[in-house]
C-alpha cells in the first residue's frame, strides 16, 4: 500500500495514456482475488466477458487494453517444477491465448486499441507477422505488439527446449526477428499492390510484390508476406524489458514501454537512460517514446473506506499464489527462507538488493520477509498500489509523472470489472478535473498509432522509427526502393 499525500504540481501537465492491464486468466496481478464475491475474472473463457469489458472501457475513453501472456506455469516456488501453488491459487493459471479474443472486442467497439503480448523466442517471424497483420485488418488498425523474449523455463520446456536461451541471446534473436517482421510488413508489398481491376481480371499487381530474401544468423525467410498491407502495416511496437539489452532494444524499436516498480525512483533512471539512448544512438525523438507504469489503485470515497477495502482484499489473496508469481518473475524460490527471516540479511545478493528497494519504496514496512512480500503481491503484483481517495490517488499519479517522467499507466485490477468501474466512476473525473485525461479519442475511429500520438494520418511508424525506413510506398518502383540492409 503506497502512502499518498494531497499535493499540487506546477507547470504543464501531461494528458495521461491509460490502459487496462489484463490477462486471459483469473486474478492476473492479484492472485486469489477470484474469491471475491464481485469478481468476474474467472469468466475469462467467455467471449461476452471480454466484449463487455471492451465496451465499458471504451465508454470511459481508455486508450487501450494491454493483454499480458505467458507460455508456461509459475513452477519455481516450492519447486523445482512444482505447479501446485500456482494451480491451486489460480496464479495466472489456466491461461488462454490472447490474440484470439481481440477481433471480438474490436467488432463491438470503434476506438479502443489492443496491445497483445507475443514472444520472439518460440514462434517463427513469418507466422507471427501473418497473425498480427490479420488482426490489424480485422480491428481496422487498432493492434499493438508487446514484444517479449520470455522469462519462464517452463515455457521453454513446453516449446521443446531444456531451458531458456541466455538473456542477451534472446535479445539478439529479437533484434533480427523484428527486422524480419519490418521487411514483411513494410517492404514486400507496395502500398497499392492490390488493384482489384475487374476489367483486366487482375486482383494484385505482381510487379508490386517482391520477396524479402532475408538470410540472417537466426532466420531465413524468403517471403513475400502472405497478407496485403494492413491499416498500420507495422502494429504499434510495445516493450517491457529494462535490462541492459532490453533498454537498447527498446531505445531503437519501442513506441511505448511498460515499466513496473513500487515507487517512481525505482524506474526513473531506466526511463532517462532509454530516452537518452534513443536520442543519441538511434536519432529518435526521446519524447515520442511513451512510458506506462504499472499501477493498481484501491479507491474509496474516504481514505478509511479505501484502507478497509485494501485490508479485505489482502485477506482474500493467496500468499502461495503470490510467491509462485514472484518465483516466476525472479527465478527465486522464497520457500527456502523462514517465515520471519528478514530478506535483507539472506545470502542472495538479488534478494538483498530487492529488499532494499522495497524498503525505500515502502518506508512504513519495517521489515521485508517472505510473508510481507507475499502479502504485497496479492494486491497488484510488484507494481505500485496507491490506496486512498480519488484526489490522493491522482496526487500519486502526478508524482509518478513528475519524478519518473512517465506518460501514463497500465491500470491493473483487483476485482474485475469492479476495479475498472470504480476507476471510471471515481478516479477519471478527478483526473479530468486536473486536465490530466482527455474527454474523447483524439481521432474518432482512428488507428492505435493515431490515438497514441494524437495525430490523424499517423497510421504508420513515425519518420524517426526504424520501421519507417522499410516502407514501400505508392508510386515507387521496386528498383528505386531497396530493402534496408540490417544494421
Amino acid at each position: 500500500m503506497s502512502t499518498v499525500n494531497n499535493s499540487t504540481t506546477n507547470g504543464p501537465r501531461k494528458s495521461l495514456i491509460l490502459n487496462a492491464f489484463v490477462q486471459m486468466c483469473s486474478g492476473h496481478q492479484s492472485p486469489g482475488l477470484w474469491r471475491h464475491p464481485e469478481d468476474e475474472s474467472w469468466r475469462f473463457n467467455d467471449v461476452d466477458h471480454w466484449i463487455e469489458l471492451a465496451k465499458l472501457l471504451e465508454s470511459a475513453k481508455f486508450h487501450g487494453i494491454f493483454i499480458a501472456d505467458v507460455l508456461g506455469c509459475y513452477d519455481v516456488y516450492k519447486g523445482p517444477r512444482n505447479i501446485t501453488p500456482a494451480t491451486i491459487s489460480g496464479a495466472q493459471w489456466p491461461n488462454n491465448e490472447p490474440l484470439a479474443v481481440i477481433p471480438a472486442m474490436a467488432a463491438a467497439t470503434q476506438n479502443i486499441s489492443f496491445g497483445v503480448t507475443a514472444s520472439t523466442t518460440y514462434e517463427p517471424p513469418f507466422h507471427l507477422a501473418r497473425r498480427l497483420s490479420t488482426v490489424d485488418h480485422l480491428t481496422k488498425g487498432r493492434v499493438g505488439w508487446n514484444i517479449v523474449t520470455g522469462y519462464l523455463d517452463s515455457a521453454a520446456r513446453n516449446m521443446g527446449h531444456e531451458h531458456q536461451p541466455h538473456h542477451d541471446d534472446r535479445y539478439a534473436v529479437a533484434e533480427e526477428y523484428v527486422k524480419v517482421a519490418y521487411k514483411l510488413w513494410e517492404s514486400s508489398w507496395r502500398s497499392d499492390a492490390v488493384v482489384l481491376d475487374r476489367e483486366r481480371g487482375i486482383y494484385t499487381d505482381p510487379s508490386r510484390i517482391r520477396e524479402i530474401n532475408h538470410s540472417g544468423k537466426y532466420f531465413k525467410v524468403p517471403g513475400p508476406h502472405i497478407c496485403q498491407p494492413s491499416p498500420q502495416r507495422t502494429p504499434v511496437i510495445l516493450q517491457a524489458g529494462t535490462s541492459k539489452a532490453g533498454k537498447t532494444f527498446a531505445s531503437q524499436h519501442a513506441e511505448a514501454i511498460f515499466v513496473a516498480g513500487m515507487s517512481p525512483a525505482s524506474v526513473a533512471k531506466n526511463i532517462a537512460e532509454i530516452r537518452e539512448t534513443a536520442k543519441t544512438q538511434f536519432r529518435r525523438d526521446p519524447q515520442s517514446i511513451k512510458f506506462l507504469a504499472l499501477l493498481c489503485p484501491v479507491l474509496g470515497k474516504t481514505e478509511e473506506e479505501a484502507k478497509e477495502k485494501y485490508a479485505y482484499f489482502r485477506s482474500l489473496g493467496s500468499i502461495d499464489g503470490a510467491l509462485a508469481l514472484f518465483g516466476g518473475w525472479t527465478g527465486i524460490d522464497l520457500d527456502q527462507y523462514g517465515e520471519d527471516e528478514e530478506l535483507r540479511h539472506v545470502q542472495s545478493n538479488a534478494i538483498r538488493s530487492a529488499a532494499e528497494g522495497w524498503s525505500k519504496a515502502r518506508p512504513g514496512e519495517k521489515t521485508w520477509t517472505k510473508s510481507t512480500v507475499g502479502q504485497h503481491i496479492t494486491v497488484g503484483g510488484l507494481g505500485a498500489t496507491p490506496v486512498g481517495t480519488p484526489s490522493q490517488v491522482a496526487d500519486e499519479m502526478e508524482r509518478w509523472v513528475r519524478e519518473a517522467d512517465v506518460d501514463g499507466f497500465n491500470l491493473a485490477y483487483v476485482v474485475k470489472p469492479k476495479s475498472f468501474e470504480e476507476i471510471i466512476e471515481l478516479l477519471l473525473p478527478e483526473l479530468r478535473g486536473r486536465g490530466l485525461f482527455w474527454d474523447d479519442y483524439a481521432v474518432h475511429k482512428g488507428t492505435y498509432r493515431e490515438n497514441l500520438y494524437g495525430r490523424k494520418g499517423q497510421s504508420g511508424p513515425p519518420a524517426d522509427h526504424p520501421a519507417s525506413r522499410y516502407r514501400w510506398d505508392v508510386g515507387v518502383d521496386a528498383k528505386d526502393h531497396k530493402i534496408p540492409e540490417d544494421q
